[in-house]
């Protein structure tokens, strides 16, 4: 299996990738047209990306057939565009979770003791001790989560090891009620609100940890903001888009909130560049350069996830952490086929369904032991009739029963 990556990419992850037999080209450079031309000219079947876009035009190109973000999110892919074309995505949740908490829980306490500022006084002569002492300290503060996917999960263990209250939301929650609060790791102490807007009015921080969705873009506005106590702390080292930059600029001037923010609209894709987002160039903002998931920890973790996700594909067809699945198909029937273990048995099943215009959503087929009989569970996009299921059964003196379960 032929794998191209096109970003930086560890030792352990390359090394990895070869011991599972896979022909790794490593062009961490490659962007735009150069990799669309890339692909075309190696025929590689997976490819590897972190921040590098992959577009309709990449997806068209060779034998592309797996997609492969090193990192948590998705939206530098065309997932929809992959979809279409039958080609997997997949992602390695979770990996950098620690790492991006780390940051966090750095940026407040920076915020509480602004420690930036005080490195940039002493640094231009000047000792201003009076100012710096007034800090007011996290313990016994609260801190409101908004999201609580495996980074906020970490954020909240290590605030309350600072000895924070921690208030949560998250759209999950709504989503899947009782059994997502049910599923979450037993030494957490936390408590669930029911509104984003109530997380802020009662937080001394917020803190935004949401995946990016058409749903969540701009999620973080002046309805939620506008909320914060005076002189409160927010940090948003998930996706700038989550955030109204409008709103928060406005929040700033108006209410003496501080913040700290690792990602900003606009970012240089490349790692050095001239970039002056005019949210950081504010005295109450400080800024990081979308370094959340970048410690060797998080990237060697990251690696790993990759490999294994390679390797699955490679060895077994099947995908690890895919994202572009249907959750459910337009299958309303399944039809379950006992046969003997013959060829062209399931291929005159098929070829019935397909004169009578029945499409094959999903199919499985169980062998027994001794390879003798099967059993296929075939789910249809629709009720196949008596005389069908008859003449199936007559094509074929291997079929040994067939029955229709609705779904």
């Amino acid at each position: 299996m032929k794998v191209l990556i096109a970003d930086a990419f560890e030792k352990s992850g390359l090394d990895g990738l070869r011991a599972a037999g896979c022909e790794v080209l490593y062009q961490p450079d490659l962007a735009g047209e150069a990799l669309v031309r890339a692909l075309a000219s190696s025929q590689a079947e997976v490819l590897v990306v972190r921040s590098t876009r992959v577009t309709e035009a990449m997806l068209d190109t060779g034998d592309l057939s797996l997609v492969v973000r090193a990192g948590a999110g998705v939206n530098t892919i065309d997932v929809a565009g992959a979809a279409r074309r039958g080609i997997y995505v997949a992602n390695c949740p979770g990996r950098n979770a620690v790492a991006v908490a780390e940051l966090t829980l750095g940026l407040l306490l920076a915020l509480d003791r602004r420690i930036p500022d005080n490195v940039a006084d002493l640094r231009a002569g000047r000792w201003n001790k009076k100012e710096y002492a007034r800090a007011r300290g996290l313990y016994g503060r609260t801190l409101g989560l908004l999201g609580f996917g495996s980074i906020g999960q970490e954020v909240a263990r290590r605030a309350r090891a600072l000895g924070m209250d921690v208030l949560v939301w998250s759209p999950r929650f709504l989503r899947e009620g009782a059994a997502a609060l049910a599923a979450l790791p037993r030494d957490l102490d936390i408590t669930v609100v029911n509104s984003p807007e109530e997380v802020a009015a009662r937080s001394d921080a917020l803190s935004v940890h949401l995946a990016l969705t058409a749903e969540t873009e701009n999620f973080v506005g002046a309805a939620i903001l506008g909320r914060l106590k005076p002189g409160a702390f927010f940090v948003n080292t998930a996706r700038a888009e989550l955030v109204d930059d409008a709103a928060l600029r406005q929040t700033i001037e108006t209410r003496g909130i501080r913040a700290a923010v690792d990602v900003f609209r606009g970012e240089p894709a490349e790692p050095t560049a001239d970039f002056s987002p005019s949210l950081a160039a504010l005295s109450q903002v400080y800024g990081t350069h979308h370094i959340g998931a970048s410690t060797e920890q998080a990237q060697e973790a990251i690696a790993a996830e990759v490999v294994r996700i390679v390797r699955t594909y490679k060895e077994t067809g099947k995908v690890p952490n895919v994202v572009n699945l249907a959750r459910r198909t337009p299958a309303t029937h399944t039809l379950v086929v006992r046969h003997r273990d013959r060829p062209g048995v399931l291929a005159h099943v098929f070829a019935e369904l397909r004169t009578r215009n029945l499409n094959v959503q999903e199919t499985e087929n169980v062998i027994f032991d001794g390879a003798e009989a099967a059993v296929a569970r075939i789910n249809l996009d629709g009720e196949p009739a008596p005389e069908l299921l008859g003449a199936i059964q007559a094509g074929s003196q291997d079929i040994l029963s067939l029955h229709v379960v609705k779904i």
